[in-house]
Formats: C-alpha cells, sequence, structure tokens
C-alpha cells in the first residue's frame, strides 16, 4: 500500500532504505523518548527494517522533494501496541528525524493514516501514546485531534519504568475534527 499526502508519500519500507533509516534513527533524541534504543550501525537499521519496520500498514515516511524516507508512521491493530485495543480499533506510532521536527510532517502522515484507519479500515476508535516528557509527541496528538484518555506506569521496551499518556479518538470525533478544520479560515480538511 502507498499513501499519499501534500508533502509526502506513505510506502512500506525496503532493503535499501537501511542507510537514511540509520542516519535519522541512531540519533538519541529519536528513540529512548520513543521507548527504543538508538540504532547502532547500518546493518541493525536494516535488520529493523526487516523485522520491526516490515509490519503490515508501517509506512516510510518518505519527503516527495527528496524521494527519501525522514521517519516512520504505521498502524497497529488489535495484539500489537501498547494501547488497550478492541478488535475494531488500531493505534498509530510514528517517529521522524530530527532535521524535520517542528515542519509539521508527522501530523501530515497521522492525520492521512486516521482517514485510512476508519475509512479504508473500518475503525470505530484509534489510539495513540507518549510516554512522559515527550512534548513533540504530545503536540502531534493533540494537532491530529486525540482526546486525552488515561495514564499507565509501566516498563518501557528500554527496560525503565515510565508514565505513558494514551490519547483516542473515535470515527465520530475524527468526523467533527475533519469539519471543523475544513471550516476554519486558511484551513485545509483532513485527508
Amino acid at each position: 500500500m502507498i499513501l499519499e499526502t501534500e508533502r509526502l508519500i506513505l510506502r512500506p519500507w525496503e532493503d535499501a532504505d537501511a542507510e537514511e533509516c540509520y542516519r535519522y534513527a541512531k540519533d538519541p533524541r529519536i528513540g529512548p523518548i520513543a521507548g527504543w534504543p538508538p540504532h547502532t550501525s547500518v546493518e541493525n537499521s536494516l535488520e529493523i527494517i526487516r523485522t520491526v519496520l516490515s509490519a503490515p500498514e508501517t509506512y516510510a515516511v518518505v519527503l516527495k522533494s527528496t524521494g527519501k524516507p525522514a521517519g516512520s508512521a504505521g498502524i497497529m491493530r488489535a495484539g500489537q501496541g501498547s494501547a488497550p485495543m478492541a478488535e475494531t480499533e488500531a493505534e498509530i506510532g510514528y517517529w521522524i528525524g530530527v532535521p524535520f521536527w517542528g515542519q509539521g510532517l508527522i501530523p501530515e502522515a497521522v492525520l492521512c493514516l486516521l482517514g485510512r484507519c476508519f475509512d479504508s479500515l473500518g475503525c470505530t476508535a484509534v489510539w495513540c501514546g507518549y510516554y512522559g516528557g515527550n512534548e513533540q509527541s504530545r503536540r502531534v496528538q493533540e494537532k491530529c485531534g486525540f482526546v486525552p484518555h488515561h495514564t499507565s506506569e509501566g516498563v518501557s521496551p528500554m527496560g525503565d519504568v515510565r508514565t505513558e499518556f494514551f490519547t483516542r479518538q473515535t470515527k465520530a470525533q475524527w468526523r467533527a475534527f475533519c469539519e471543523g478544520a475544513s471550516s476554519a479560515p486558511g484551513a485545509k480538511a483532513a485527508p
């Protein structure tokens, strides 16, 4: 599956993306705040592309301007992710390289994935989460219409105890969010 937004192409990860993946995923400001260790080599990134990033509905976030991946975004279903999902729900996860922070690229990707969840996959609700201190991720979720749901204390994949903040959005909330976005002056409706 290939999805497209104004500035992005969301497509499956490829082995040839390992160098670009490593370029950004090695940065200690990316993985640890999201709960995973920085990548240690191009080979490590290739292994992660072939295992973790090869999951269904996991996309390389490719900049149309360069044709190269700058991050990742994906949809997880019940039994995956960390949110307490029902069978008809999903969870969205994402990251992007530091040079691209603050450009609205991940909100653009997440809005596209929300449209896929609700319009194509038949989801009734979509979850998202972030660890305490990850203000960038909190802001992405806020910009995309997610509503705070609950917090949970637990051991992260990094092995430390953290508070995870869960947000959620129902299909009705998504529709209302899209209508509100399209009626705001100068705003563009979500996909």
